[in-house]
């Protein structure tokens, strides 16, 4: 799995009918910033607005994974995020000049397509894992749904489903390497059976369904009177069955466990709406979309909980998000008042900053001397520091921004720092910025050990 974020080289475009709305559309993906993660964009609605791609915004699951923010609503994203995922893309802004992604041949191999035509580039940012490190259950007992996660330093899925059809027995299908998503998993198409087609019609769904786009499992005996029918609900001249298969118009699959193999693309799609990349071994019996979304709700908020009670650690080999010469690009702290090393970590919310802290330190001439203890004003400007550094990569132009600290709130010092210790600051957004002003909560460790903590305000002024 990559370590470093990545996004797209330059705009790519696909264009189609939206499986449900009917609805044709224009679907392009651009290259966005590190930190962006998946937004899609309504460029047909006034103002453009934007829709993040997360589990909270879900507000409809028929037959698919509708979001929707600030009153836009995009439907059946999870092909297309299960693309993105599947390419190990994090950063990616998707327009859409209508209300759902083109459902193309029904399967994420269009936009696999598309994307790699794009090209990868690989971002100066880490990824910012979620690593499962306890066992995470989901249970649907009315539809013997369970969908379960252990534990791995990896990401793979194992998806069983079980339709108690004649023409569908047990199907199993796993994906032990996302590299591998593309040529296994990405062709899979959507599937629906016959007795649900007309009900589907009836609700004023799959308005974009068609026979290139779905595979129909016919799933009873069809008297020829009965196809002739189906062929004038689905716009065809004829219509016929693949009797070996049980496959509407002798549609050829893929693979003999094709359903099972779009099951588990479609879980990968609707897990990618917790946020972050996971790693995890995915278990799931029978899922749909409910499922899925309710159990990525459940790892959003473990999610949520472990952000809040971890204490960050140091990995001295692994290359930071900025280094000390991006540091000074972005702040425009110098000797004697650089105080940060490194950035090892930085999303959206948080990040977390290395101190090195030596005795060479300019301070420790006068403080304390013949026991150098380092200044708790110093500490706390190392962490605003590093604080600064998240307020300023919340905006797309930060060299324009000068930012300052404004407010100290709860501020505590728990041990000394002494020359030798490696301090790491984290700091995180606890309300969102309004008219430039952000209030971080900061915490400063060393050998997992609380030193220090504080509440910080900062405002972003524009440079004049």
């Amino acid at each position: 799995m990559n370590t470093k974020q990545q996004t797209i080289q330059k705009a790519v475009s696909v264009s189609g009918v939206g499986l449900h709305t009917g609805v044709q559309a224009t679907m392009t993906f651009l290259p966005a910033p590190p930190n962006h993660g998946y937004k899609f964009q309504r460029v047909d609605l006034p103002g453009q607005p934007i829709i993040d791609a997360d589990v909270d915004n879900v507000v409809d699951l028929s037959r698919g994974t509708t979001i929707e923010q600030s009153g836009a609503r995009v439907h059946t994203v999870e092909h297309t995020l299960a693309a993105l995922v599947g390419l190990q893309l994090d950063n990616i802004l998707i327009q859409l000049d209508g209300p759902e992604p083109p459902i193309m041949d029904g399967s994420s191999i269009k936009f696999i397509e598309a994307l790699e035509d794009a090209g990868v580039e690989e971002q100066n940012a880490t990824r910012n894992y979620f690593e499962i490190n306890e066992y995470v259950h989901y249970k649907n007992p009315d539809k013997d749904i369970e969908i379960a996660a252990l534990p791995l330093n990896d990401y793979r899925l194992t998806v069983m489903v079980d339709y108690n059809s004649r023409v569908i027995t047990s199907q199993h299908a796993s994906l032990n390497d996302i590299t591998q998503f593309s040529s296994d998993i990405a062709m899979c198409r959507t599937f629906v059976f016959l007795h649900e087609l007309e009900m589907l019609y009836k609700q004023n769904l799959i308005k974009g369904g068609d026979l290139t786009n779905a595979i129909v499992i016919v799933d009873r005996d069809v008297e020829e009177g009965e196809l002739d029918y189906l062929a004038g609900l689905l716009n065809k001249s004829k219509v016929g069955v693949n009797r070996q298969e049980g496959i509407l118009n002798n549609l050829k699959l893929h693979y003999p466990n094709e359903m099972a193999r779009h099951k588990l693309l479609d879980l990968v799609g609707d897990l990618a709406l917790v946020g972050r990349p996971i790693k995890a071994q995915i278990l799931a019996a029978r899922p749909g979309h409910a499922a899925n979304v309710a159990f990525a709700k459940k790892i959003k908020k473990l999610m949520q909980k472990t952000a809040a009670n971890t204490v960050p650690t140091y990995d001295p080999k692994q290359p930071p998000v900025f280094d000390i010469q991006q540091i000074a690009d972005l702040l425009a702290h110098r000797y004697p008042f650089q105080m940060i090393d490194k950035i090892i970590a930085l999303d959206k919310s948080s990040v977390v900053g290395i101190k090195n802290v030596t005795i060479n330190e300019q301070f420790f001439m006068g403080h304390f001397p013949g026991n150098p203890v380092m200044p708790g004003v110093l500490q706390l400007e190392a962490m605003a520091q590093t604080g600064g550094i998240l307020v300023l990569t919340s905006v797309p132009d930060p060299e324009n921004y000068w930012p300052y600290l404004i407010g100290i709130e709860n501020c505590r010092f728990r041990r000394n720092v002494l020359p030798g210790d490696t301090v790491i600051f984290r700091c995180e957004f606890i309300s969102p910025m309004k008219r430039g002003i952000v209030k971080m909560q900061g915490r400063g460790y060393v050998a997992g050990q609380l030193v220090c903590e504080a509440e910080m305000i900062a405002s972003l002024v524009k440079k004049k």
